[in-house]
């Protein structure tokens, strides 16, 4: 039709620049070749996840306004934040394998002689407008230029918790590589970065930055950034190997089996980075609770308690129903009650899986009362010498 080439130009310089962009031409025909990609969408393993909140609205909505409820998904105080510096993570790590949880789902991972950063977001709020949606609960630890130079950026989907836009651009002024699922890279193009730097994958699709191997792996979520999802980019989990070293980055994922067929083919694994938090009953399909979250790490690892869990997803944004601290909390009790190694490290506090590995409970000291404790009494000893149930289980203090 006359015209509609202006008319659709019109409409995509009205969109809001954190929309990012649709896929299209060459990029849009290796989504619809993808054998994950079914009925216009892609598909989730094991069959449709729901992606909306299931329940009543009301219920939800009664639940995120209650007062109660509202104190509670907040810290007390300041959260302890490690300052990071340039000489935390600039001399190698003596075992070849370091990670800094820098918030939420970003973490840097030295592994091999290389650095990959998974999932960063500078940004203050992960939302598309700056002035709404959710802030931060405390800073970055340091600033993004403070990093240092980055061989490989690797984004597990396009929800603003995980793709940023202000990061993605201050990124696209160096020369770093990313690692993207299928059609991704549709929005780090309009926001600057060249198709060849570039790595665009589909599960099972493997990439190699220098000696590094990245591997996108299944992932149990969705994606979407404007006003209409299409479910056109892919969202996935990774997997970094190197000469020594194996890590695994879950992205965000409902529980589901593929994480023993993930483990079977790339795995053991050094480490595991596990969404733990912002889970819900009104959403069981996307995100995985802390128990679930063990879970997965021991189908990751072969059905073993090896390597060491670092949960992500957690504390620095407030996205669910759930107590701030819970998924700290629950953590610590699921992966003492598997016998697995855990570490929870302050934001920005690097160390090494091999190493000494960060479990003091900081949280507890800014935390409110969790009103769903943890299903195991801790138990303490009585005045008497017996031991006797924790009245203040976990949380509750």
């Amino acid at each position: 039709m006359a015209g509609s080439p202006s008319h659709s130009s019109g409409l995509r310089a009205l969109r809001p620049e954190a929309f990012g962009a649709d896929p299209s031409g060459e990029r849009m025909a290796r989504i619809r070749r993808s054998p994950h990609f079914k009925d216009g969408v892609f598909q989730n393993p094991g069959g449709t996840a729901r992606t909306r909140p299931s329940g009543s609205t009301r219920d939800l909505a009664k639940l995120y306004l209650d007062k109660d409820s509202r104190s509670r998904r907040a810290p007390k105080g300041t959260i302890p934040v490690h300052p990071t510096t340039l000489a935390d993570i600039s001399r190698p790590p003596a075992t070849g394998l370091r990670l800094t949880w820098m918030g939420h789902s970003s973490v840097l991972a030295e592994i091999d002689g290389h650095r990959v950063l998974f999932d960063p977001v500078w940004g203050e709020r992960c939302s598309p407008f700056p002035f709404a949606g959710p802030k931060r609960l405390h800073p970055v630890p340091l600033p993004l230029a403070a990093l240092g130079p980055v061989d490989v950026v690797v984004i597990s989907h396009d929800h603003y918790d995980h793709l940023d836009l202000p990061t993605i651009k201050a990124l696209a002024g160096t020369d770093t590589l990313f690692a993207v699922p299928l059609g991704v890279g549709a929005h780090l193009e309009r926001w600057g970065v060249s198709a060849g730097r570039l790595r665009e994958l589909d599960w099972h699709e493997a990439t190699k930055v220098g000696g590094i191997t990245l591997t996108a792996t299944p992932a149990r979520h969705f994606c979407g950034r404007g006003l209409r999802n299409t479910q056109h980019t892919l969202w996935a989990s990774w997997v970094a190997a190197g000469e020594e070293h194996r890590i695994y980055h879950s992205g965000d994922t409902g529980y589901f089996e593929g994480f023993r067929d993930i483990g079977a083919e790339h795995g053991p694994f050094d480490a595991t980075m596990i969404q733990v938090g912002a889970y819900s009953d009104f959403w069981p399909d996307i995100h995985m609770t802390p128990e679930e979250g063990v879970r997965a790490h021991l189908d990751l690892q072969g059905g073993e308690a090896a390597g060491v869990l670092l949960p992500i997803h957690w504390g620095t944004f407030n996205l669910a129903p759930h107590a701030w601290a819970e998924p700290g909390e629950w953590m610590k009790d699921a992966a003492g009650e598997a016998g697995q190694a855990v570490a929870f490290p302050r934001p920005g506090e690097p160390f090494e899986p091999a190493g000494k590995v960060p479990v003091e409970p900081w949280w507890r000291a800014i935390s409110g009362p969790i009103t769903r404790p943890w299903h195991r009494p801790r138990i303490t000893e009585g005045a008497a010498g017996t031991s006797k149930g924790d009245l203040d289980l976990a949380g509750e203090r």
